[in-house]
């Protein structure tokens, strides 16, 4: 029913820069909230940002400042700016979105993820 296709992650430096891409395609009347979640090996996933409609976006306390999640609304496509990567940061990255589809249902959905390495 409703499709999320990530891309952007790749292998950078500390303090380097990444931008991550989802973008979501399918049976969509909306998106209500759209995110990012990541999950380091041995470590359960967790939730990096979050953006919705009308509201401000909110993040994990270890990205503040250095990460900025941003909307095309035309383009049913978020983004994930990643600046001053540390090797910390390195997981695979999930986006995710609760999306009322045009048969009215409200769903959860999550992309294939995409793998962030920071290292030198």
């Amino acid at each position: 029913q409703v499709q999320l296709v990530e891309s952007g992650g790749g292998l950078v430096q500390p303090g380097g820069s990444l931008r991550l891409s989802c973008a979501a395609s399918g049976s969509i009347s909306s998106l209500n909230a759209m995110g990012w979640y990541r999950q380091a090996p041995g470590k359960q996933r967790e939730l990096v940002a979050t953006i919705r409609s009308g509201r401000a976006a909110t993040y994990l306390d270890s990205v503040k400042g250095r990460f900025t999640i941003s909307r095309d609304s035309a383009k049913n496509t978020w983004y994930l700016q990643m600046n001053s990567l540390k090797p910390e940061d390195t997981a695979i990255y999930y986006c995710n979105a609760v999306v009322r589809t045009t048969g009215w249902a409200l769903i959860t959905s999550w992309g294939q993820g995409t793998q962030v390495t920071v290292s030198s």
